[in-house]
């Protein structure tokens, strides 16, 4: 408590006790008063997760609370410890970390997750994203650039290392090329009574119903079902159904 006092003491002069001074616009009370971000390292090499506690434990705002060897063991932690922070590597033994941060986010749903990592696969990085990771860096960082990242992340911010920020860049422009490309291509053209017939197909009506609904032959139903495939090249009435509400062909209210 004194180093954290020691601003206080100088700026109001030495010999004033701690506990008569009042807060100068509360900064510095507030630094020494705010909790430590609680981090729970996981890595399957024990030697590096050391390395990380011992850089980490410099931090005055950062507290390591836990460490585990694996996404599983991580899991488990996770949900004794409710860390602020899991900082996790992508390939494990026994479960990886992508996998883990899905569990991790329902057992904690406060913590938030970076892969600290050597993978600079791009797949990795978009499961690490869908999974829930709200940070991806790669192990070549400095041991600065980590602690900077936890707290820019336990801030709300999202974190990814800039080589892996220009291929997640270049996925999305591709993404949005082949979506225009898509565009260009009119979606087949339906008639009307086939619209008629894929939206009770959608309600889950056998072909003999349909035909009562319309007032026609079954056969004709039949028909138009093979018409509707053959035009979305699709092989079932269920794709078929998916497909139109995808393309906002039809829409089941």
């Amino acid at each position: 408590m004194a180093d954290g006092f020691g601003p206080v003491l100088g700026a109001r002069g030495a010999g004033v006790p701690a506990d008569t001074v009042e807060p100068d616009d509360g900064h510095a009370y507030g630094a020494a008063e705010k909790e430590p971000i609680r981090v729970l390292v996981v890595d399957d090499h024990a030697l590096f997760r050391r390395g990380l506690e011992i850089v980490l434990a410099q931090e005055e705002d950062i507290q390591v609370v836990g460490e585990a060897g694996d996404g599983a063991e991580a899991v488990d932690k996770a949900a004794d410890l409710l860390p602020d922070i899991v900082l996790m590597d992508v390939r494990m033994p026994r479960r990886g970390g992508i996998e883990a941060c899905t569990s991790i986010k329902e057992v904690a749903p406060s913590a938030r997750i970076i892969m600290l990592t050597i993978s600079d696969e791009e797949a990795d990085l978009y499961d690490a994203i869908k999974a829930g990771a709200t940070g991806y860096l790669l192990k070549e960082i400095s041991t600065d650039e980590v602690s900077t990242a936890i707290r820019a992340v336990a801030d709300g911010q999202s974190q990814i290392s800039p080589s892996m920020a220009a291929k997640l860049l270049t996925e999305f422009k591709s993404m949005i090329q082949r979506t225009d490309e898509r565009r260009l291509v009119p979606a087949p053209r339906l008639t009307d009574r086939e619209l008629e017939v894929l939206k009770l197909v959608a309600t889950g009506m056998n072909n003999r119903d349909i035909a009562k609904e319309l007032f026609i032959s079954e056969n004709t139903v039949k028909n138009h079902v093979r018409n509707i495939l053959e035009k979305l090249q699709l092989h079932s009435r269920m794709e078929a159904v998916v497909y139109a509400m995808r393309e906002k062909i039809l829409e089941i209210r």
